[in-house]
Order: structure tokens, then sequence, then C-alpha cells
């Protein structure tokens, strides 16, 4: 059996501050369907309705441990692109892997380092509507852009805390106008971008008020361009556990969430979350071991 197979990897951000730890298991590292619904992170919105009471049954799934094509170690984002690829982060390979809907590997690309088209633990992935594909290159602290085949168009960010600077990026998502939205979860905020990195605006200084946020990680776009985002807290630090939900420009509109494992709580893995179009918003409860779906008010 490898010795990674059971290695715990220590997630930290800029500061050294242990963000949680991760098991790579063979038997993890697999990308799942469900009734043909990715379980996708939160950077692409989940197809167009999801009737209410409606019941899905396995599909297949594909993956095993390892380093070749089709295999994986800790898949993290996935999404889904208009075409039905399916793009995979590949984080530990530091890769992005290619699939069509039905599990046959397409293409690949990315290995571990600091140059163009290189990852250091990417996590986040979104695909825009012209095919471009967004990844949050973690490690790196910043963001690379590719064409739908993996070549690279362009990249943005470094360490810091300024317009355009990263403190670990998580969770990205695109929006129909073609802005890009990250959460900057080491710095507590959301930047927005313009598809080809210009910063345009952040919202979100560190604290437990409306608008203000504890290590954001994952964050979507509604199709009438509201934008969500998870928020817990980094590891072993006290975080807001909750949904936060603001317009466009970043002003903030409401919230919901407790820490709890009770319906509407939290834990202290919440970094998926995506939106359907008839406004439905469904939320990885990682610590919880669960999916929650919640209804817009009427």
């Amino acid at each position: 059996m490898p010795e990674e197979q059971d290695k715990q990897i220590e997630r930290r951000d800029p500061g050294g501050i242990s963000r949680r730890s991760e098991t790579a298991r063979r038997g993890s590292d697999a990308a799942r369907f469900v009734g043909g619904l990715a379980n996708r992170r939160t950077e692409s919105d989940l197809p167009s309705t999801v009737p209410t009471g409606h019941t899905y049954e396995f599909a297949l799934e594909w993956g095993t441990w390892g380093y070749g094509e089709w295999q994986f170690r800790g898949p993290c984002g996935i999404a889904l692109a208009s075409d039905g690829r399916v793009y995979v982060v590949d984080s530990i390979n530091g890769r992005i892997q290619k699939f069509t809907s039905e599990g046959v590997f397409v293409s690949k690309w990315g290995t571990e380092g600091t140059g163009d088209g290189q990852f250091d633990e990417p996590y986040g992935i979104a695909v825009a509507s012209d095919g471009s594909v967004y990844v949050a290159d973690r490690g790196n602290n910043r963001v690379q852009k590719f064409t739908s085949e993996g070549v690279f168009v362009t990249k943005w960010g470094s360490q810091g805390e300024g317009e355009g600077e990263f403190g670990w990026p998580d969770g990205i998502a695109v929006a129909s106008d073609g802005s890009v939205y990250v959460a900057d979860s080491g710095n507590s905020r959301i930047q927005k971008f313009t598809s080809e990195g210009v910063f345009v605006s952040k919202w979100g200084p560190e604290g437990t008020g409306d608008g203000e946020f504890s290590h954001p990680e994952g964050v979507a776009v509604a199709y009438d361009g509201s934008v969500y985002v998870a928020e817990t807290g980094a590891y072993r630090i006290q975080g807001n556990y909750r949904i936060q939900k603001f317009t466009s420009e970043g002003v903030f509109v409401s919230k919901w969430g407790a820490q709890g494992s009770g319906d509407g709580e939290f834990s202290e893995s919440l970094d998926g979350v995506a939106v359907a179009s008839d406004g439905s918003v469904y939320v990885a409860d990682g610590g919880n071991h669960r999916i929650q779906q919640f209804s817009p008010s009427r």
C-alpha cells in the first residue's frame, strides 16, 4: 500500500495557521456522480431545475488512488462545462484532469511548481460560459486562467493583503457576465475581478457582523447575480458557521446558519455552496456529513 495513501496533509495559511488535516485515501479518491449531478464544490451553478421531492439514484463513479490518468490524490474542486465536460482539481498531484460526463479521460495539465500552468495545492475551479477554466492556485496565492484544452492564458495574484493579492484563495466562481469572484480565505474577504484578472472590488473585513467573514471558503453566483459565501473558520479557530448572501457589488442582503448539527446549522467544514436556477441553495456541510438544501423565501 503506497505510503501517501494514508498521508496526513496539513493545510496552512500564509501566517502558518493550520487550516485542517485531510487524509488522502484510496476509497475517497474518486469523482462521483448521482443521477447525473456532479458533487460540485461551489464553482458552477447546478442544472436548471431540481424538482422538489425528486430522488436520485447512483449512476457511476470513476478514479482510484494514484498518479496516472484517471487516478487522483485528494480531488477537491469539480466543475461542469456547458458541453458536459467535467473538470476535476487533482490537488495533491498538482494538476487538472478533464473527463467526459461518463468519466472517460480526455486530458490533463499541470505539475507541481510555481511557473505558468503549474500548481501548488490547487483547490477551487470554475468554468465560464465561453469555456475558459479558472483555477484557485491556493499554495501559490494566485488565480490561473486556461482555455478549455488547458492552454495557459493568464494569471494574477501574489501573497499579500492588497487589492489583487491573496492569503490562501479557496473558492472561485464565474458570473454570467464573466466576472470572477474569489474567496480570499486567509484575508477573510471576497475579491471580484474581470475575466482577465483586473481588480474590480472587494468586501468583507474579518469579523462576525453582517458582511464580515471568518475565513470564507466557498463562493457561488446565482443566475440573478447574487453572490453566496460559505464561511466557517480556520482549523481550530472559531468561525461564523453561516451562509451570507450579497448583491453582485458586495452589498449585504441576508444570512443564515449557526454552529451545530440541527437543521440549518453547520459544522466546522463548510466549503461547498451551489445555487440552482430556481434559487435553491445547496450547501456541503462536511463535518456533519450531509448536504443541506434551502429554498428561497417567497
